[in-house]
């Protein structure tokens, strides 16, 4: 137990879950840029989730739609994201909890809230689009165009095929993090490198200010406005709700702040020695340890302005600007006619373009079912093992973890054979706003509920996180606004 003088700033409200444990910060390595690449992972993780469907299927089907002069939509949305990103994460690094432990603590207690997120994540997150996707583009990047109706069936075992890659994928390295980490980095350099090279070839340097100036300017929404297109933008020009959420459970598992005193999930080789506790670690704000916050902090601000925040804007930038130049304006894209359309350009140039944009495609797409697929069932998995002792006495976080897998990944495999991918994809995208409109006012009333006065946000950043709220709530209520009208 803490002695008097450093329990006096410990927080005695716990809210619905057990109190923390107390210890002291582990320090992070001396801030440097070369312990920065050591040090952060997560935010790599994230990007290579995020740059996905928005930047290869809703991005261009906008920009080409209503041109690049919208896209301040998707600044301002990653910008905002950046801010829920940030203040979900303090919390973390104060109690080792991702919070989802936070929301858990909340009225009217830890079930309701369980069943709650692991409802909305499966109404975001429980459909196979992007596999389906990604299935189709592989197809067509072999058979040298896309796949119709004759070829569904075999579209379907190829997407069935890539969910149990993901389940293999999660099955190695220790932690499940750790393997994330490491694929992620992996494919971020193949598709930015292709996209940078295809930009650089293809597209005139007066389009690429053009491009640019659209993502800081904003002339006026265009009408009539498919709400249901822009708001699918605006919520994944970033990671578009739970992904934001589920960052703050990739560094609590990468050791970040508290996490190292929690624990992670692990993987189901290799990982036998690693345990999950349910409940968090806090520390007294005693000099030695703000010093070390404040160092945490820096770690945190690079995993996420600078490469989370940055890969997202470079990703739908970069995808906007190649489409803009070769498709021509006011073309309805639907489902994968983006990427069709461009392989189909680039490949008058040479032949071989036609399979590496297809295959670039098919990497976009496929990093972002994998990375989905883990953002869906770790959400599950950490509300029922901090939300049920019955979970956590009949099972193990590991067991529980790959029990949720297998069975999303079934269900996966049945609905894909049976539904279209872009449609799945709306319903994904669309359910993102709903999910940062609840939750950022969540997380700002954890941090003031439960975060002493020490390390607590700024006015400025609490407020950023309410705007961030207040602008998804703008997009889901024209959204449902438009889907009631269809309705009647």
């Amino acid at each position: 137990m803490p002695t008097p003088d450093r329990a006096a700033d410990l927080p005695s409200d716990h809210g619905a879950l057990p109190p923390w444990s107390v210890a002291d910060l582990p320090a992070p390595p001396p801030f440097s840029l070369r312990n920065a690449f050591s040090v952060i992972g997560p935010g790599a993780i994230m990007a290579a989730t995020s740059v996905g469907g928005g930047e290869w299927l809703v991005g261009p089907a906008a920009a080409v739609k209503y041109s690049s002069a919208i896209f301040l939509v998707a600044t301002v949305a990653i910008v905002l994201q950046v801010l829920f990103n940030l203040e979900a994460i303090r919390y973390t690094l104060y109690t080792g909890e991702p919070i989802y432990g936070g929301i858990l603590r909340l009225k009217p207690g830890a079930r309701f809230w369980a069943a709650f997120y692991s409802l909305l994540g499966f109404f975001q997150l429980g459909w196979p689009a992007l596999a389906g996707s990604a299935a189709a583009t592989l197809l067509g990047a072999a058979m040298g165009r896309m796949p119709g109706a004759p070829e569904q069936a075999m579209q379907g075992w190829i997407a069935s095929g890539l969910i149990v890659c993901v389940v293999l994928i999660l099955s190695f390295g220790g932690t499940i993090e750790r393997m994330l980490e490491q694929f992620a980095w992996t494919m971020l350099a193949v598709v930015f490198g292709f996209l940078v090279i295809v930009n650089l070839l293809f597209v005139p340097a007066a389009h690429w200010w053009q491009t640019f100036t659209g993502f800081f300017s904003l002339a006026g929404l265009p009408k009539p406005m498919d709400w249901a297109l822009i708001g699918a933008l605006a919520a994944t020009a970033g990671s578009g709700g739970m992904g934001n959420l589920t960052v703050t459970n990739w560094l609590r598992d990468k050791g970040f702040g508290m996490g190292a005193m929690v624990g992670a999930i692990p993987s189901a080789v290799g990982g036998h020695a690693i345990t999950l506790s349910h409940v968090g670690t806090v520390f007294p704000t005693t000099p030695a340890n703000m010093a070390r916050w404040r160092q945490w902090l820096l770690y945190v601000q690079v995993d996420q302005v600078w490469v989370w925040g940055m890969f997202c804007f470079v990703g739908m930038f970069l995808n906007v600007n190649l489409a803009t130049a070769v498709i021509p304006h006011g073309t309805d894209l639907q489902g994968l006619a983006a990427g069709a359309y461009q392989a189909e350009y680039l490949s008058h140039v040479w032949k071989g373009f036609w399979f590496l944009t297809l295959f670039n495609g098919f990497w976009v797409l496929f990093k972002t079912q994998l990375g989905n697929t883990d953002v869906l069932v770790r959400t599950i998995t950490d509300a029922v093992w901090m939300a049920s002792p019955g979970a956590r006495a009949a099972s193990s976080i590991r067991t529980l973890y790959y029990g949720v897998l297998v069975t999303f990944s079934i269900w996966s495999a049945i609905v894909i054979q049976v539904a279209s991918p872009f449609q799945l994809f709306k319903i994904l995208a669309n359910m993102a706003g709903v999910v940062l409109m609840i939750a950022g006012v969540q997380i700002f009333i954890v941090n003031r509920r439960f975060l002493p006065p020490a390390v607590r946000p700024p006015l400025w950043r609490e407020a950023g996180l309410l705007l961030c709220a207040a602008f998804y709530a703008f997009f889901v209520f024209f959204v449902a606004r438009d889907l009631i009208r269809g309705w009647f």
